[in-house]
């Protein structure tokens, strides 16, 4: 948002002022006070102007919406339709931009991991943040855990009893798990349906991070959605989207900048460890028991054959038949 529109938001927020008075505060003309006034009531925002200007209402959402009052150095990019917010972040690192959110109300190309379909119908969060952290690249992976944590924590103010699936799938418990028996352990979905999915991607050289864009998809309709899907709207009756982003883009912003916090926020969320998991790597499945992760972002399993460390790869948690 135009900084001389946002301190014109901020001055009439809270009782009418003149336009006199706003060229004065803004030092600018009150020509412009009145064309930078009618901007902003074209990007949705209700002011009044009996008596002096005052803003009285703001849109639902949109950027100019989740830009005002965000506690975060984002400038928010918003679509109404666009292919991926993950292919527009990367366009906008490429032209040398930092700190921005791409936001959709519907992105009709979502993807997930290993070039996975990712339904992202209208009325969804679809948001992809590009930043350039000073991190080397094998600690790139603490920024995806970053955005899981910001992401089931902003769920949980929503009232929706999220949780984090090792890497980064925010899931919502449904059900009671199977206890553990001695036969064999097969996969399983019961109680737990995927509400977030996070994709990381990345340029850089072998010392040197260039970009990051994390793309976090939050699904808020349960209609529509793959087996297994669940949305907020599911779970609360009551969603604020704007409110949401603002809090999910500010939480990140928190943790990107204090990496270190972030794998004990992680611990407090997950439904992985103390599970029984079988984890697909490109060395080979890794079945046994979770029971740690460590910086940046690797699985602790107790096998039968030892202690294994997964750097990546695809986690099922299993139950017992």
């Amino acid at each position: 948002m135009n900084e001389t529109r946002r301190r014109v938001l901020d001055a009439i927020a809270d009782e009418p002022v003149s336009g006199p008075e706003l060229a004065t505060s803004l030092g600018v003309s009150r020509a412009a006070v009145w064309k930078h006034i009618e901007a902003l009531r074209e990007a949705g925002f209700t002011i009044e102007g009996d008596g002096g200007y005052r803003l009285v209402g703001v849109p639902e959402y949109g950027g100019p919406a989740i830009e005002y009052g965000l506690d975060a150095p984002f400038e928010v990019e918003y679509h109404d339709s666009l292919s991926s917010t993950n292919a527009r972040a990367r366009e906008l690192a490429e032209a040398g931009e930092t700190d921005r959110a791409v936001v959709a109300n519907e992105q009709t190309g979502g993807r997930g991991r290993l070039d996975r379909e990712w339904v992202s119908p209208p009325g969804g969060i679809w948001c992809s943040v590009l930043t350039r952290p000073a991190l080397p690249p094998a600690h790139v992976p603490i920024l995806t855990l970053a955005a899981a944590v910001a992401a089931v924590e902003t769920a949980r103010e929503a009232g929706v009893d999220a949780g984090i699936k090792w890497p980064n799938d925010v899931l919502v418990p449904t059900g009671t798990r199977a206890s553990r028996t001695e036969s064999d352990d097969v996969p399983t979905n019961d109680g737990e349906q995927k509400l977030v999915g996070i994709l990381t991607e990345m340029e850089g050289e072998a010392d040197r991070v260039s970009w990051v864009v994390v793309g976090i998809g939050v699904n808020v309709r349960a209609e529509g959605l793959p087996a297994g899907g669940t949305g907020l709207l599911a779970h609360t009756d009551d969603l604020d989207r704007r409110a949401f982003v603002q809090r999910l883009l500010k939480r990140f912003d928190g943790l990107r900048g204090e990496p270190e916090t972030v794998l004990s926020a992680w611990r407090e969320h997950t439904l992985t460890l103390g599970r029984r998991v079988r984890v697909e790597t490109p060395g080979g499945e890794v079945v046994g028991e979770a029971v740690d992760v460590e910086f940046p972002g690797s699985l602790v399993v107790e096998t039968d054959e030892g202690t294994r460390r997964v750097h990546a790869g695809d986690c099922e948690h299993l139950r017992s038949v």
